[in-house]
């Protein structure tokens, strides 16, 4: 058994596991964090982001780069930035044969956009597999992403710096970039319905057979609508792969533990992406910064994904405000999707968490963000040029995509209300480092607060989680094994298991320690008849068996030998004809007695610390008895061997 890793973000993850002749992908994450290499895509054209200065290196470099590659590059805040359309750090494809890849697991919508890349670009013959909600929603996150793209392209695609020979003498944080020769630009629409289109669905607990070999099952990891973990077993393995999971209550279904405990490996990804910042308390952090902007007479901006926290987040800050007396103040939702994506969190009732889900039954919709749309609060909008202008009203919070402060409208809110020490903008997201988004904005007046909120599991929890399940054997990213970098001296933030779990980042082939020993045989009913099972000892019975083992489908039947019509009576199968076999260990009482009857004087019978002796003077005969053999050293004629002889096997069981 071999994992492949083909990510280079444990949180975006994308694995190929090579497990009994069958190759299955879990995950195909799609490293959108690249991204802030490169420049704003503006909303409205004139802003000052557009207007920033082409890099100059300096008369000896740029002598040294080329002019056309200081054209592909801006400066701004002290910071080089790629002008070009932007592009995204896929997953390690060249790597393997996507061709040969049977089937792909996803466990949530955020680890599903590099799809289209997998499926529509490689040759990929297979079947995807995950939650109707996960598909719905990861649906929604990748047009999202690509009508910012393409609402708003680049005259041209920047390429010339990508070059070895460039890359090492540009400034950092450039030159540190991964992988930018393998960067891609965005997907279109038709790959992303082409691709979906090759899902099926299932259900939490759903077993699904993939060609005989194993059955895949996802259970409720407790993460986002629809997330899960996968039970990946056959008939003697088990792996079990957790990605995005949560133990914190929330909207989701619950994470659902027991499938996951006793597995022979388990593959752990996901885990929380700021290990010193506590969910909790940022919600709280989140809506007391707000209220307070908005008491000042300022704006507050939540740059935001379509989903997820985001709903946590219309509910929290909503009950805030009404107990602050700002109940007023609109709530704008800015999102090509926003109109599905606030449907489709009402319908998947099946998908929420028990306290959601009795409201469906009241009948009451199970978020408040529904009451508040209807109530005229919480106005949405696909785009500024979607009627904002008409109904638009200050002070208010605008939560707007996109987290990276590269695409969508949350970049013209930053223009807009970025040159005024009341408006305050806040970070949501953990996806993103908030100081490397707001680079090209610099310098700022607004207001920045950091607020993660990351329901993942942190590091206890993880280990927590580890001991409760029981894994025989542990695979885990290789950072999760070290301090973070802002805390070299936590060790309690890292995964701690015995025996030492195995480590993978990008690029990495692992093999597991895991092999084929055995495989199920089924035994066809006509063979079955003849079988003549003899009991061994109590509750234990053995037959032999003579018959033809047929494979098909990765499935074992055990038949009958076909008689051969041409070979005739020549061919005998049946019992009369079959070969005997001995087993058992003789009872030295009943074997003494039989010698005595068959005419053997004179028996001396001695016990030993290894079994038994028995001395027959007259034939000059010595046996030694036991456990696992019968040794006999006789020196008389060949009478009295042939008597030992079938005295002894009469006291042996016979098959």
């Amino acid at each position: 058994m071999k994992l492949t890793c083909l990510s280079s973000n444990p949180s975006k993850p994308c694995f190929v596991l090579y497990f009994k002749g069958v190759s299955l992908m879990l995950d195909c994450g799609l490293d959108i964090g690249q991204i802030q290499h490169f420049l704003p895509l503006t909303v409205i054209p004139g802003c000052q982001i557009s207007k920033v200065r082409t890099w100059n290196p300096g008369v000896d470099r740029k002598s040294k780069l080329g002019e056309d590659v200081c054209q592909e590059l801006k400066e701004c805040g002290g910071r080089v930035f790629v002008d070009g359309t932007p592009q995204f750090l896929t997953p390690e494809v060249n790597m393997v044969d996507l061709s040969q890849i049977d089937a792909i697991l996803i466990s949530n919508y955020s680890c599903m956009l590099a799809l289209p890349y997998i499926t529509e670009y490689t040759g990929f013959r297979g079947v995807v597999y995950c939650t109707e909600p996960t598909l719905q929603i990861g649906r929604q996150y990748m047009e999202e992403l690509l009508t910012y793209v393409e609402r708003n392209p680049r005259a041209h695609i920047a390429t010339r710096w990508k070059q070895q020979e460039i890359l090492k003498n540009l400034p950092p944080p450039l030159k540190e970039a991964v992988k930018p020769s393998v960067w891609k630009q965005c997907y279109t629409l038709q790959d992303v319905e082409s691709s979906l289109s090759r899902v099926q669905i299932v259900g939490f607990n759903q077993k699904t057979d993939i060609f005989g070999l194993m059955m895949v099952m996802p259970s409720s990891s407790g993460y986002s609508l629809g997330s899960c973990n996968w039970v990946i077993q056959s008939a003697h393995e088990k792996v079990c792969y957790v990605s995005g999971s949560s133990t914190l209550t929330t909207h989701p279904k619950p994470m659902e533990q027991a499938p996951l405990r006793n597995s022979d490996i388990l593959i752990l990804s996901c885990l929380t992406q700021t290990p010193l910042a506590n969910p909790d308390p940022m919600i709280g952090e989140f809506c007391v910064n707000a209220a307070v902007t908005i008491k000042n007479g300022g704006n507050v901006l939540v740059p935001c994904y379509p989903s997820g926290v985001t709903y946590d987040l219309f509910e929290c800050l909503s009950g805030h405000m009404d107990q602050c007396g700002l109940a007023h103040v609109p709530l704008y939702f800015l999102s090509p999707v926003s109109d599905s994506t606030l449907a489709y969190s009402n319908i998947f009732a099946e998908w929420l968490s028990q306290s959601k889900q009795s409201k469906v039954y009241l009948p009451e919709p199970p978020f408040p963000h529904a009451e508040l749309v209807s109530l005229g609060r919480l106005k949405n909008f696909k785009s500024v040029h979607d009627g904002l202008g008409t109904d638009f009203k200050t002070p208010c919070v605008m939560f707007a995509g996109h987290p990276s402060l590269r695409l969508g409208d949350a970049v013209h809110f930053i223009e807009l209300w970025g040159k005024s020490a009341s408006n305050t903008v806040i970070f949501t997201e953990p996806d993103f480092p908030y100081l490397e988004a707001l680079g090209p904005f610099q310098p700022l007046a607004m207001r920045v607060c950091y607020c993660p909120i990351d329901t993942s599991l942190s590091f206890a929890q993880a280990n927590k989680l580890i001991k409760d399940l029981r894994p025989l054997h542990l695979v885990v990213a290789e950072t999760y094994t070290s301090p973070p970098l802002l805390a070299p001296q936590r060790t309690d933030l890292t995964i701690s298991w015995e025996p030492a779990p195995l480590t993978y980042k990008r690029g990495e082939i692992l093999s597991l320690p895991i092999k084929r020993q055995y495989e199920n045989v089924h035994i066809h009913p006509e063979l079955a008849e003849t079988l003549e099972p003899i009991e061994v000892k109590p509750g234990t019975a053995v037959s032999m068996v003579t018959g033809s083992l047929e494979v098909r489908d990765n499935n074992y039947v055990l038949k009958p030998i076909q008689k051969d019509p041409v070979a005739g009576d020549k061919r005998k199968l049946d019992g009369s004809k079959s070969k005997s076999y001995l087993f058992g260990s003789p009872n030295i009482q009943s074997f003494v007695d039989d010698l005595d009857k068959a005419g053997v004087s004179c028996i001396k019978v001695e016990e030993t610390g290894n079994g038994t002796i028995i001395h027959l003077p007259n034939d000059d005969t010595l046996i030694q008895l036991e456990s696992d053999s019968t040794h006999i050293i006789c020196e008389g004629d060949e009478s009295i061997r042939v008597r030992l002889r079938d005295t002894l096997l009469k006291c042996l069981q016979r098959l």
